[in-house]
């Protein structure tokens, strides 16, 4: 039996929904381990925090607000992924330059906060 992994998906900040494109990355924000290597062996590994992120471009629209965008603090963004699971941000803010493409009306977005979550 197959079943659908990839594909369609739904970006929704503060439960509005926007039109997602292309590609996104997410990141849970769980500590990162990275190896202590002596001269001697490896000694172990140490882990440093990481922000929670969900990235990727979302196409512009005469309703778009990009000031208000760029200004999005204390957010809830949700990843609906063709799989089933769906990517909760919380608190989060825009993290991102906040440029906007004309040929394809692109802009790329990217939300930051201290930890998200895998919904399935």
């Amino acid at each position: 039996m197959s079943q659908r992994r990839a594909g369609i998906i739904f970006l929704k900040i503060n439960g509005n929904i926007y039109d997602a494109k292309g590609n996104f990355s997410y990141n849970l924000g769980k500590p990162k381990r990275e190896s202590i290597v002596g001269a001697d062996k490896v000694h172990g590994y140490k882990e440093m925090p990481q922000p929670a992120f969900i990235e990727g471009e979302i196409t512009d629209s005469s309703t778009l607000d990009l000031t208000k965008l760029i200004a999005t603090d204390d957010a809830t963004i949700t990843l609906e992924l063709s799989n089933g699971k769906v990517i909760v941000l919380r608190n989060a803010w825009f993290s991102a330059e906040g440029t906007a493409q004309t040929e394809e009306a692109n802009i790329a977005v990217r939300f930051e906060g201290a930890s998200a979550e895998e919904v399935r």
